[in-house]
């Protein structure tokens, strides 16, 4: 039956930090990867992955001049997906700046293309209503002092030309770089939600990166900002934020990457911690001209669906090409998610973990802040859909999202033998065979007496 959980049912709005409370409403946002190797079209990585060289790397610089990038009609497309907030790279491991930094020459300002793309981005979808948030890599495979030889992600970390140079790198002046920028992003431009740091690995960790000092300083700046757990982990880790001591670095929420967690995600009190699944579309982050394999949008539909249900976000990934284009695949995922959300949203915007055992038959979610329940069906069933894990006497009403119709508890020979549990048929005259109205994922809401 229900059980209580401290932050995500009853005592949601109390136990809730202030800052938090909108990033827990909202559930779904956008990510964009965009950057030099868009040009090159095969994955963000494709640097380290290519072992390419800073030299060889140069000429994705000098013909980056992308003339359709357009945020705003990135943040129409947003917002039409009905995405609450987006994040976009400002510097991803390459080291490229798509912001006006005053210290670098590797910056989208300094390019044929000569503008801002992150200031671009932030106005237009501050204009759109949606909530910003910038990615910055504290990995550089660019600049002079970031380690190369021998570190185990950099280009040329098994070229044996390389290894001298590593006695001439200053890794403090660095640190003091990356300290600068983030000072920049948090003092150029505006307000911002979200500051999505990536990504701590190796010995690489924490204090490694100034982390305390790090996160002071954007605080200072960003005092409502949220920050996510990578000073601390990658994106197969879940940091302090889980533990009885968490450090002062240990960012807001946790990140999973390219997997939804089981269970969602606790802390040693078996408390449920903030987290956010972010996925790609395809296989990649970045834009790649010969990954096809894009999911459904259906499997988008119930994926977020299941993070809600979990008590967690979903970041859903686009890579824009080398123009400035958001593939037409992506663009139809988000098409169909807005097309769905603006008839089922409340089943996952201010909803979340239920405390009822999922059915067979999909997942169920629960208003935050009332006794309101969403059961989602992905899938037919033979006979009435059980309304599972609620008491049947306290139903209140119950009824179809997709078209308002008025659903009652059934009551046929079918289900006499269930005495303390609900069905409803979704078919006329309790039929015992239908079809559903709608096949990626039909919303049930019930309401509960007080």
């Amino acid at each position: 039956m229900i059980q209580e959980s401290r932050i995500l049912n009853k005592d949601y709005e109390a136990a809730v930090p202030e800052k938090m409370k909108w990033y827990l409403h909202d559930r779904v946002g956008m990510f964009i990867h965009w950057g030099l190797y868009s040009l090159l079209g095969h994955g963000e990585w494709a640097m380290s992955r290519e072992r390419i060289s800073k030299e060889e790397y140069r000429q994705y610089f000098d013909n980056f001049n992308p003339q359709d990038y357009d945020p705003k009609k990135w943040a129409a497309m947003a917002k039409n997906a009905g995405i609450k907030y987006a994040i976009m790279t400002s510097k991803h491991h390459e080291g490229f700046c798509l912001f006006d930094s005053q210290y670098t020459d590797f910056k989208s300002t300094n390019t044929a293309f000569g503008r801002d793309a992150i200031r671009e981005f932030l106005d237009a979808f501050r204009e759109a209503g949606i909530k910003v948030g910038i990615y910055y890599s504290i990995i550089d495979w660019h600049h002079p002092d970031y380690p190369e030889y021998g570190d185990m992600y950099a280009p040329m970390r098994d070229n044996e030309e390389y290894r001298e140079r590593e006695k001439e790198k200053n890794f403090d002046r660095y640190l003091e770089y990356m300290h600068a920028q983030v000072k920049e992003l948090c003092t150029n431009y505006g307000k911002i939600d979200i500051l999505w740091f990536d990504y701590a690995y190796d010995n690489m960790r924490g204090e490694k990166w100034q982390a305390t000092k790090l996160v002071r300083m954007v605080k200072h700046y960003q005092p409502h900002i949220i920050l996510n757990n990578r000073l601390e982990v990658s994106g197969n880790g879940f940091g302090s934020i889980v533990t009885a001591n968490p450090n002062e670095y240990s960012g807001d929420f946790v990140t999973p990457e390219q997997v939804i967690p089981p269970d969602g995600i606790r802390n040693v009190w078996n408390e449920p911690v903030p987290w956010e699944a972010c996925v790609t579309t395809n296989n990649h982050w970045g834009y790649c001209n010969k990954d096809y394999n894009f999911k459904s949008p259906e499997l988008i539909i119930r994926k977020l669906v299941e993070c809600t249900s979990k008590g967690g976000n979903m970041l859903i990934n686009v890579g824009p090409d080398k123009d400035g284009i958001i593939p037409e695949k992506s663009a139809a995922i988000f098409n169909e998610l807005g097309a769905w959300l603006r008839t089922n949203g409340e089943s996952i915007y201010g909803c979340g973990y239920a405390g009822i055992e999922k059915p067979e038959y999909g997942r169920i979610t629960k208003s935050c802040s009332g006794n309101v329940y969403y059961y989602h069906i992905f899938e037919p069933v033979i006979g009435p859909v059980v309304l599972s894990g609620l008491p049947k006497d306290k139903i209140e009403t119950i009824e179809l999202l997709i078209n308002g119709r008025k659903l009652t508890l059934a009551s046929s020979w079918v289900v006499n033998n269930y005495k303390n549990m609900g069905f409803v048929t979704l078919g006329d005259n309790e039929e015992y065979t239908y079809t559903l109205p709608d096949t990626r994922d039909t919303v049930i809401k019930v309401v509960l007496r007080n």
